[in-house]
């Protein structure tokens, strides 16, 4: 009697496990250079011939050009996205503050508060945004604090 051998990749299970292993790789792949080209275009430390310069390496070469690029700047690329995650929130609450307060007068809490869920019905926030407007009204930094409130440093 001969023993058939059989190789791993006969059983139907494994082949599907490896399938679906190999796509989770490739996506994951294309999202790491996604994200080393749009750093790259973010870095303002970068002139204009070392960004050239970089994404030529990292589209001819992707795999090596990409992982010399993570190697040697990787550590900047979080902090580059920090900053800019830092001045997105920055520029929304300056956003929130100028809304909430309309056109200078002071309005009373509930009156900011229908305005923001106005803004929020026409579709110009989402409720996330809404949250946080929100919460600053009700929290008293918002713009509805009276002129005898001291400042909360903001």
């Amino acid at each position: 009697m001969e023993a058939q051998t059989y190789l791993a990749y006969d059983f139907p299970l494994l082949s599907a496990f490896w399938t679906i292993l190999w796509v989770f790789l490739w996506i994951m792949w294309f999202v790491l250079l996604f994200r080393v080209v749009l750093d790259i275009f973010r870095d303002d430390d970068l002139s204009g011939w070392a960004k050239a310069g970089w994404l030529v390496f990292c589209l001819v070469l992707p795999f090596l050009g990409v992982f010399v690029y993570v190697i040697a700047r990787g550590k900047d690329m979080g902090r580059r996205e920090t900053a800019q995650a830092r001045a997105q929130q920055q520029a929304f609450d300056t956003y929130i503050r100028e809304t909430a307060q309309g056109g200078g007068e002071r309005r009373s809490s509930v009156d900011e508060l229908a305005r923001l869920s106005e803004i929020r019905a026409r579709g110009d926030i989402t409720d996330e945004e809404f949250d946080r407007a929100k919460d600053l009204v009700l929290s008293g930094s918002g713009p509805s604090r009276t002129p005898s409130t001291p400042s909360s440093g903001r």
